[in-house]
């Protein structure tokens, strides 16, 4: 019997959750927790406070939460790529930075036509190594997440930052604030949120699907899913295509082509997700002040080779 913590909408989200499953909250204290990623190697969670400029750290094998990182320039989006190395998105650096094997960080994108970013948002690493990252202006709106200052781009835009030269592209232009973003499992479709209620009166607040071409050009676009409840925001993909994402009342299950299966319900808005734990079927929640986590019937999607 599923717990009070899952509202199904169609019958079809009962396989991937599962009874006597409980939502657990392994840490309360974040003021807007953010941008989670996954080491599969120490088995731990890094995420993001962004108001209190810092990352937390949740360690799998014995419960225990530490700071990460402290300042840390008001990170948000996480990602691991390939190398194992961590990737952000920092509002008050106004960059894409990475974390090398030795320690040391490298800027990976922080202009575009010799203009700073606004605030990269969220990232994700496709296969063939290139980066794709949102840029909002969330992190230069206020004093909250970041400094306050005016955007030098003319809009917000999704970037792609080229593996061999470093060149930054802007590969979507017409989204009001883009968000969270992700690739289906077999990259085909470039998923990316659009949270642009935040600014324009009736704005948008759906997911857009993209198709992927050779050299990752992107076709289509069309509205996938408008969210019932709040905004998209961060959001992963599991191995049978379906989108875990963030809401307004907790995480929305939808399918491929977009339909709401379910719900997990946290009585807080969820920012984003993250898989984690040795199969990948712990679904880490990044719930406003909390970190939730809840096991599932699926795992991770994982990039192709």
């Amino acid at each position: 019997m599923l717990t009070n913590d899952f509202q199904v909408l169609d019958k079809r989200f009962t396989r991937y959750a599962m009874g006597n499953v409980h939502l657990e909250t392994l840490y309360t204290g974040s003021r807007w927790a953010e941008g989670p990623a996954y080491f599969a190697a120490g088995e731990y969670l890094i995420w993001s406070d962004i108001p209190n400029d810092r990352l937390l750290r949740y360690d799998e094998t014995d419960g225990s939460v530490s700071e990460f990182l402290k300042p840390c320039r008001n990170h948000n989006g996480h990602t691991v790529d390939r190398e194992g190395r961590l990737v952000s998105c920092e509002h008050r650096g106004r960059c894409v930075s990475r974390v090398e094997i030795d320690g040391s960080v490298t800027i990976l994108a922080d202009s575009y036509n010799g203009k700073r970013l606004n605030s990269p948002n969220d990232v994700v690493v496709k296969s063939d190594g290139s980066i794709w990252f949102t840029d909002p202006t969330y992190g230069i709106d206020s004093e909250y997440e970041g400094d306050k200052a005016d955007a030098e781009q003319e809009g917000s835009y999704v970037y792609r930052i080229d593996p061999a030269s470093g060149a930054v592209t802007a590969m979507i232009t017409d989204m009001v604030k883009p968000n969270g973003l992700a690739f289906s499992p077999d990259e085909s479709v470039l998923y990316v949120a659009d949270t642009g209620a935040t600014h324009v009166e009736n704005g948008p607040r759906h997911l857009r699907a993209f198709h992927v071409g050779a050299g990752g050009a992107l076709s289509g676009g069309d509205v996938l899913a408008t969210c019932d409840t709040g905004l998209f925001d961060g959001f992963r993909i599991d191995i049978h295509g379906n989108i875990w994402t963030s809401a307004g009342d907790g995480v929305h299950c939808l399918t491929p082509q977009g339909e709401l299966i379910g719900k997990i319900l946290t009585g807080e808005v969820v920012a984003n997700v993250e898989f984690g734990g040795i199969k990948r079927n712990r679904l880490y929640i990044c719930a406003t002040t909390t970190l939730r986590a809840v096991y599932l019937n699926t795992r991770a999607a994982f990039r192709p080779n």
